[in-house]
């Protein structure tokens, strides 16, 4: 099995994200042994704004070809995706605009849209300040529900959140929305592929 890890957060050790992803990660290394892992980290190495249009031999061509492939061969991804101002991080758009691909990730039909990467499983780890999931903040949720729209686009329904949220409202509920975090990486989440 060939896993795809991918962090965002620019935030490096401080990072709760990349400290989440990187216990989901473990902890399918532990059930899955033998599981392949390829690590992309998009804060240390940035990718330029995504340009459609290249000329030939242009070192963009080959590295956004490369992302592709990484992706395309991947059958479980792990994203850490942390919430910048209500979204995801620019760094993590640009890889994304990499990996919606006509012709290889979706197609479109004279019925809509459909997604050509089915079949794989999808974990983002999902950070915020506040509270997103519930209440009047909800509304401007734009990081869990673009990130649901943008997978389901290309086919993939095997989307699982690990959410640790409200992480700017005071020690207490840091520890706690961690600690939460935690158990459902060590307990509730699943692991089959």
């Amino acid at each position: 099995m060939k896993l795809l890890h991918v962090d965002s957060s620019v935030l490096g050790e401080n990072s709760a994200s990349r400290a989440l992803g990187a216990a989901v990660v473990a902890r399918l290394r532990t059930e899955h042994p033998g599981l392949q892992v390829a690590y992309r980290d998009l804060a240390a190495q940035t990718l330029p704004h995504f340009t459609p249009v290249l000329a030939e031999g242009h070192p963009c061509v080959s590295r956004n070809a490369e992302i592709l492939d990484e992706f395309l061969g991947a059958d479980t991804v792990v994203i850490g995706a942390p919430m910048y101002n209500f979204t995801i991080p620019s760094q993590l758009k640009a890889w994304i605009d990499r990996i919606l691909t006509a012709g290889k990730t979706f197609r479109y039909t004279e019925n809509g849209p459909v997604g050509l990467a089915g079949g794989k499983r999808v974990i983002v780890v999902s950070s915020r300040g506040g509270i997103y999931s519930e209440g009047s903040a909800q509304a401007v949720d734009f990081q869990e529900t673009y990130l649901k729209h943008v997978f389901g686009f290309i086919g993939i329904d095997n989307v699982e959140f690990v959410r640790a949220e409200g992480l700017n409202l005071g020690a207490e509920q840091r520890e706690t929305a961690l600690a939460n975090a935690h158990g459902h990486i060590n307990g509730g989440m699943r692991i089959a592929a």
